[in-house]
C-alpha cells in the first residue's frame, strides 16, 4: 500500500467522528493542502535548529523529505508522521563546537548515533516489542509525549511570542475559531488558515501602524522592523543547490552526543503510541521499523552533511486537529520539502513568516500534544495514587517544560527534553526496582490497543 489509498467516502470530507485512515485519502487537491499543512508545521523547527546547530538549513529541508519518504517505506505506509530537525542534539553540537569541533565533525557524530539508534531499532524489531513494553510502560510514554508537548513551551514563550505578542494573540485565537467553528474541508486545515490570516494581518498591521519595536529573531536584538520581510525573499535564487558536506569522525565527539540516541528512541516511541492512539492501530509490530526509519534519515542526511532527524510532533498536532491520518499528505509534504531544498527563495518566503504568527499557530499544537500524553495515561488507568508513577514523571516534565540545563562538565551539558526524558525514564525504573514492583502495579498494564480495537 506504499502508493496506493482508498478514497475515503466521497473524497470530500469527513462526518462526525470520522477519521482518514493512512491507507485513505480525500480527493488530490484536498490532500494537497493538507500536505501543506504538514509542511508548515515542520518548516519552522525543521528550519531553525539547524541555524541553531551551524548547518545548512535549506539541505535540512530537503533532506527532511527524503528521510520522511524512506521513514514510510520502511514502516510500509501503516505509521503517518514526519521527520523533521531533531532538537535534542543542539546541546551536544554546542559542546562540539566548543571544543572546536568543525561541520564535518559535527555530522560524523550525528551520523554514528543514526547508526545506533537503527541497530536498536533492528533489536526491537527481531526481539519483540516486549523490549519497549518493558523500558517505556504506559506511564513513561505518556509522559515523554507530554514533555515533548509542554516542552516546547519556551519556544513559545521565548522566541515566537515576544516578536509580536498581539499577532500571536489574535492569530491564536483566529486558528482556533477555524478548527472548531468551521465544518468539512475549512476546518480541516484550519491550521494553515490561521498561518495564512497572521501572515495577512501582520501585513496589514505594518501598512496600518508601521514597523514594530520588539525582539528581532534575526538579530537576537530588541529593534525597530517590519513584521513582514520580504528581503531575503528578493535577495535568494530562485534554483540552487544546498551546501553539501563530507562527515569526519571523532570518537569524542559521537560521545557526545550518544546520549540523544536515549532521547530519541523515547521521543519515537512516545510519537509511534501517540499515532496509534488517535488512529486505534496496534502499532507494536512497527515499533522497531519506526526506530529503524529514523535511525536510516537520521544517518543518511548527515552523510551528506544534513541535521538529524526525528519523528515531529509538530505534525502529529496537525493530525491531532484534522483527523486526517493519510500517508498520502506525508509523501506531498516530502515532495515539496525536497523541492524547497532545490529552492532558497521559496524556503525564504516561508521563512518569512512572522514569529508572532508562529507563536499564536504553535501554542495550540503544542497544547494538543502534550494533552495527547494524558490521553495515553488515561486510557491505561495509569495511577498517580503511586509515588513510584507521580515522582519521576512530576520531576521529568518539570524539567523539560522549565527548560532546566544540568550541567555535566565545563563544555557538556543536558538540558530541557533531553534532560526530562532521562530523569522520567532512568527515575522510573530506578524508584521501581528499588520498590520491588513487578511492572503491572506500577504501571496500570501494558497499553491496550488490542483491547481497545476488540472494544471498538
Amino acid at each position: 500500500m506504499a502508493f496506493r489509498w482508498t478514497v475515503h467516502g466521497e473524497g470530500r470530507g469527513l462526518a462526525p467522528g470520522e477519521v482518514v485512515r493512512p491507507d485513505e485519502r480525500l480527493s488530490w487537491p484536498r490532500m494537497v493542502g493538507f500536505g501543506a499543512q504538514h509542511v508548515i508545521a515542520m518548516f519552522g523547527a525543521t528550519f531553525v535548529f539547524p541555524l541553531v546547530m551551524g548547518l545548512d538549513p535549506n539541505l535540512a529541508i530537503m533532506m527532511s523529505g527524503v528521510a520522511t519518504i524512506l521513514f514510510l517505506l520502511i514502516v510500509q505506509g501503516r505509521i503517518p508522521s514526519y521527520l523533521g530537525t531533531s532538537a535534542s542534539f543542539v546541546g551536544a553540537v554546542a559542546a562540539i563546537r566548543a571544543a572546536g569541533g568543525d561541520d564535518g565533525r559535527v555530522t560524523g557524530a550525528i551520523l554514528i548515533a543514526g547508526v545506533v539508534l537503527a541497530a536498536v531499532g533492528v533489536a526491537v524489531h527481531f526481539l519483540g516489542v516486549q523490549i519497549i513494553h518493558k523500558v517505556f510502560p504506559p506511564v513513561v510514554t505518556g509522559a515523554v509525549v507530554m514533555l515533548i508537548g509542554f516542552g516546547l513551551a519556551y519556544v513559545v514563550a521565548d522566541i515566537y511570542w515576544p516578536q509580536d505578542h498581539w499577532i500571536a494573540l489574535v492569530t491564536m485565537v483566529a486558528t482556533g475559531l477555524f478548527l472548531v467553528i468551521f465544518k468539512g474541508f475549512l476546518g480541516r486545515i484550519g491550521i494553515l488558515l490561521g498561518l495564512i490570516f497572521g501572515f495577512a494581518a501582520s501585513w496589514v498591521v505594518d501598512k496600518i501602524w508601521g514597523n514594530i519595536t520588539a525582539l528581532n529573531a534575526g538579530t537576537g536584538q530588541i529593534d525597530t522592523h517590519p513584521r513582514v520581510n520580504f528581503d531575503a525573499v528578493s535577495t535568494a535564487d530562485l534554483f540552487g543547490l544546498p551546501s553539501f558536506h563530507a562527515p569526519s569522525f571523532q570518537a569524542s565527539a559521537a560521545i557526545l552526543v550518544l546520549p540523544a540516541v536515549i532521547a530519541l528512541i523515547a521521543e519515537n516511541v512516545g510519537h509511534v503510541k501517540a499515532v496509534g492512539e488517535m488512529t486505534g492501530t496496534d502499532v507494536d509490530p512497527l515499533m522497531g521499523r519506526a526506530i529503524i526509519g529514523d535511525g536510516v534519515g537520521t544517518a543518511l542526511a548527515s552523510a551528506v552533511g544534513g541535521s538529524p532527524t526525528t519523528t515531529y510532533a509538530e505534525n502529529i498536532g496537525v493530525m491531532a486537529a484534522t483527523r486526517v491520518y493519510s500517508t498520502a499528505a506525508y509523501y506531498i509534504a516530502a515532495l515539496v520539502a525536497i523541492l524547497f531544498g532545490f529552492s532558497p527563495k521559496f524556503g525564504a518566503l516561508v521563512a518569512a513568516t512572522p514569529g508572532g504568527v508562529l507563536g499564536g499557530v504553535t501554542v495550540i499544537l503544542y497544547g494538543m500534544i502534550g494533552l495527547l500524553g494524558a490521553k495515553i495515561w488515561i486510557e491505561n488507568r495509569v495511577d498517580f495514587s503511586d509515588p513510584v508513577n507521580m515522582v519521576p514523571i512530576g520531576a521529568g516534565i518539570i524539567l523539560a517544560v522549565g527548560p532546566v540545563t544540568h550541567q555535566i562538565t565545563g563544555d557538556f551539558s543536558l538540558a530541557g527534553i533531553t534532560l526530562g526524558t532521562i530523569v522520567v525514564l532512568g527515575g522510573y525504573h530506578l524508584l521501581r526496582a528499588m520498590a520491588r514492583r513487578p511492572d503491572k502495579e506500577v504501571s496500570g498494564g501494558e497499553i491496550g490497543f488490542e483491547r481497545d480495537a476488540a472494544a471498538g
